[in-house]
């Protein structure tokens, strides 16, 4: 996702070219596959139970202090997925617990890396885990697509290097010494995330445009662009919002941590933590995490191939689901019925649903997890990709919330998709940790019909809460909040590139559809640091009323609001409402609401 330069400068580093023009989308160049086990899609006989437990698949590579040459097959992991953008490769990089010298794993598209310990510190790198942008001339604002997950670091040079765009979690890490942010050069980024993690020393975002940090410890935070939010967070800068741009929240209102896969002795286990409230710091600071342990048995394995009746036919026997790295074709969704199931995804498994599926759909009940996965859009349109509930959920489940964490969504990018809306959440009380819901602007399939999708995310459901809300270059509304007692904390946004005219983003007398639009009827919700950019390349001269749209009700307040125009491609009248100055000119220097109203 391209970015015109900011007027953001990196504190203690040279700055990058703040007015040369991106250079062409890089090219997902094709690459070799690295010779690999076939594996046939995981299934039995019609009206054989399925197996819990088994082999996780030739695309998990597991690693143990003893394993001969882990350098070379990091490189040649990487040197696969380094450019592959909108490739199929899918890895899951597995360290058993135990002590690794002199290592490097730099991390390409599709692939994770994380630590088989209950503790992050029950697996020790002394080395680097790295994400840089070399690929795309030191330009890091295509980096998606890549994860970080229980580890402990002690960087080479003191410093860990983890500069990524969105989708590119980084989970109960503990870094012994610093985080840098940003590309070789301090070029342009454009992510992130991180989630119940230890830096012991400062985190240094330099050229982040936007970045959001929840339950965890830093050691300081070096300066800041145009979003930096926290919650939960020990070290965390003061609240300062807009200048410099930091909004903080003592603690987190509610957090669950993503389920995990994990080594009890010889045993593969699924490690699922339990639900914090006004939550502050890490889990696993204090002693053991405190959630269940789920044995692998329970769990079907499945293999990239393995479709829908098969998938389903697991969720009927009261299995839960291991999705190991690879691409699922779905003729139909898969439908989770069970309080308290989990589908897991490792390696970016990605489901793709065929002839107008939606991928996944969750039923009214309690403590789902879904986590951990991509869906690719297909290319005859859906009308919706996630659902979590059905539509009328009216069950409550404050004690017991689903929780949808790492799900990602594409709309185009790698072939033609198309979807009315992404991701629905009807059942009251679900948390959403972490996504980005992403309307291609760049690679294959891409065009404002060709992968037409008008709605990112709707929300239907009451007591529903975001942290960490990524929704990207919808056709018309990127999210749309319909249920009562709705919490944000963080959203990053920027409106379609490729509308043709104003005409086509028209909605009724209003210029443009908000990113964030709150309806008349919601009478009490709550949101902080909430930004959304135009970058209308097509037609520079449209111009954008406001980014967000709220009702004026007594219980609906938004903190720290701020709307930017990329280099003058496009214009904002507003911020909210008519609430805000317009932004102006190509100087892409943020408008910003403190309180609304």
């Amino acid at each position: 996702m391209p970015r015109p330069p900011t007027n953001g400068t990196a504190a203690s580093a040279p700055g990058p070219s703040r007015r040369r023009i991106l250079a062409a989308m890089a090219a997902a160049l094709p690459v070799a596959s690295l010779p690999v086990l076939s594996s046939p899609a995981s299934a039995a006989p019609a009206g054989a139970a399925l197996p819990g437990g088994g082999d996780l698949g030739p695309n998990v590579v597991v690693f143990d202090p003893s394993t001969p040459n882990i350098q070379g097959r990091l490189d040649e992991i990487f040197k696969q997925q380094e450019t592959a953008q909108f490739g199929t490769g899918r890895y899951a990089l597995l360290f058993k617990p135990g002590t690794y010298n002199g290592l490097n794993a730099q991390l390409g598209f599709y692939t994770s890396i994380a630590g088989l310990g209950l503790s992050p510190d029950d697996t020790a790198i002394n080395g680097d885990v790295t994400v840089d942008a070399g690929w795309f001339n030191g330009n890091a604002t295509q980096n998606f697509w890549r994860s970080a997950e229980n580890l402990a670091l002690t960087p080479v040079s003191g410093t860990n290097r983890w500069a990524v765009a969105q989708a590119a979690p980084f989970r109960r890490m503990h870094v012994k010494g610093g985080l840098n942010l940003a590309p070789d050069g301090y070029g342009w980024a454009s992510g992130g995330y991180i989630a119940d993690s230890r830096i012991d020393g400062a985190v240094a975002p330099y050229s982040q445009q936007q970045w959001y940090t929840r339950d965890s410890s830093v050691g300081g935070w070096n300066n800041a662009v145009w979003n930096m939010v926290f919650s939960g967070v020990e070290g965390a800068p003061a609240q300062t919002f807009p200048d410099p741009p930091y909004t903080t929240l003592d603690t987190t209102p509610v957090s669950r941590e993503k389920p995990f896969l994990y080594l009890d002795g010889a045993d593969y286990k699924v490690f699922v933590p339990e639900k914090r409230t006004h939550a502050r710091g890490t889990t696993w600071g204090s002693g053991t995490p405190r959630g269940e342990s789920l044995p692998l048995d329970r769990f079907y394995v499945a293999k990239p191939g393995a479709d829908a009746a098969t998938l389903n036919a697991a969720l009927d026997q009261g299995l839960h689901l291991l999705l190991t790295p690879g691409i699922y074709h779905v003729d139909r969704p898969v439908e989770v019925k069970r309080a308290n199931t989990v589908v897991l995804g490792l390696g970016y498994a990605t489901l793709i649903p065929d002839g107008g599926a939606t991928a996944l759909k969750v039923a009214d009940v309690d403590g789902v997890r879904l986590a951990g996965f991509l869906i690719d859009a297909g290319p005859v349109n859906s009308g919706t990709l996630l659902e979590v509930g059905p539509e009328g959920a009216s069950q409550g489940h404050a004690g017991n919330p689903t929780t949808v964490q790492d799900v990602f969504i594409r709309i185009g990018g790698a072939g033609p998709g198309k979807a009315t809306t992404s991701m629905v959440i009807n059942s009251n009380d679900t948390i959403i940790d972490h996504t980005w819901v992403w309307r291609a602007d760049h690679g294959d399939g891409v065009g404002w019909d060709t992968n037409r999708a008008d709605y990112g995310v709707r929300v239907n459901g009451d007591g529903v809460l975001a942290t960490g809300l990524f929704v990207e270059h919808f056709n018309k509304y990127d999210v749309q909040w319909y249920g009562q007692g709705g919490r944000t904390i963080f959203f990053q946004n920027e409106k379609a590139y490729d509308a043709p005219n104003q005409a086509a983003i028209q909605n009724g007398d209003t210029k443009g559809f908000a990113a964030y639009y709150i309806a008349d009827t919601v009478t009490s919700h709550e949101g902080w640091g909430l930004g959304s950019y135009c970058f209308y390349n097509v037609d520079p001269t449209i111009v954008q009323g406001h980014g967000f749209k709220a009702p004026d009700a007594q219980g609906v307040k938004l903190h720290d609001l701020l709307v930017v125009s990329l280099g003058g491609k496009g214009q904002y009248e507003h911020v909210i409402n008519g609430i805000g100055a317009p932004t102006s000119g190509t100087t892409t220097v943020p408008s910003t609401v403190v309180s609304y109203p």
